[in-house]
């Protein structure tokens, strides 16, 4: 499967590139290499942004549609926390942000492993209020997409 046909929030396995040598190993400095794990975020008609370890990248069709991959199978879904639907509740997996960002996302109660429960959501879906340890916390959209989480079956 191409990387360009891929769906959103779904984890996929890098199993070839077929990009000359020397574009081969320009995307492997940027950490694009066989084996690697990644998330498609968003998806234009002309490009596409993925989720790769902790960094977001954005590449047009002339790559995605050169990058096999293959679906990640598992039992247990991740997805970003912005896609969680209101009422439901989901544990961190992981925050893929840079330092600065990921330290305070941490110092405010967003750790691995953490029940966090979405409240309330603004009209136009950004902020987003959760509620974890026991109080409650609003985030932008945009740091709610760095978030990796499980999601619960259980509705509170």
């Amino acid at each position: 499967m191409l990387l360009s046909d891929t769906v959103l929030g779904k984890s996929y396995r890098i199993i070839g590139i077929d990009l000359p040598s020397d574009s081969r190993r320009h995307l492997a400095n940027i950490g694009l290499k066989e084996g690697e794990l990644l998330q498609l975020v968003s998806m234009t008609k002309t490009g596409g942004i993925i989720m790769l370890k902790s960094h977001r990248l954005a590449f047009d069709d002339s790559i995605l549609t050169r990058v096999d991959v293959q679906e990640v199978s598992g039992s247990d879904v991740r997805l970003a926390l912005s896609e969680i639907a209101v009422g439901s509740s989901a544990y961190i997996d992981n925050i893929f942000a840079t330092k600065e960002t990921k330290r305070r996302l941490m110092d405010m109660g967003l750790t691995k492993r953490t029940k966090v429960y979405v409240r309330k959501v603004a009209p136009l879906g950004d902020p987003i209020e959760l509620c974890l340890r026991g109080y409650e916390l609003t985030i932008r959209r945009s740091e709610a997409q760095l978030i990796s989480v499980i999601p619960l079956e259980e509705v509170r």
